[in-house]
């Protein structure tokens, strides 16, 4: 696993053992993959939700009913590649404004039969405005993508 931090990105990647439509499953099937210590909820996750279609939302859903719907889904192209918006703030808050989104490209490269390169671009930081050196960092640091991506991987085998 890698990644990578640039002025206003992050780039990320894994290699899972598994077939390039089972990896795109396990991501968008639902959020599992997201760990649930990131919570901005007031309350535990009961489980985190990924819609699968341009326009829907990756949420978490709390135990107690209430979401936090915190990512908007922008493309949806099984099994290659989807693209969503990242609505959080850089002070860990969602962000109601979609034009101070970022944007989170995921793409899965088939290397062999079994194998999948599962990459990560999280571009466009610099449109969270004030403070958006510190939510590249964050997502750029080893509980960020990489932890991600660890849980993904742990999910795929």
């Amino acid at each position: 696993m890698t990644t990578q931090t640039q002025d206003t990105s992050v780039r990320a990647q894994i290699v899972v053992e598994a077939p390039i439509e089972h990896a795109f499953a396990v991501f968008t099937e639902s959020a599992s993959w997201k760990p649930p210590e990131h919570n901005l909820l007031e309350v535990a996750i009961a489980d985190s939700v990924f819609e699968t279609h341009e326009g829907g939302y990756v949420y978490d859903r709390g135990v107690d009913g209430s979401e936090c719907r915190w990512a908007r889904v922008l493309a949806f192209e099984p099994p290659n590649r989807v693209v969503f918006s990242w609505l959080i703030t850089p002070q860990w808050r969602i962000e109601a404004d979609a034009s101070k989104a970022s944007d989170v490209e995921v793409r899965f490269i088939a290397q062999a039969p079994e194998r999948t390169r599962v990459e990560i671009v999280h571009s466009n930081l610099e449109r969270h405005g004030e403070g958006w050196e510190g939510l590249r960092d964050a997502v750029g640091a080893p509980d960020g993508w990489q932890l991600y991506l660890h849980r993904l991987a742990e999910r795929v085998a």
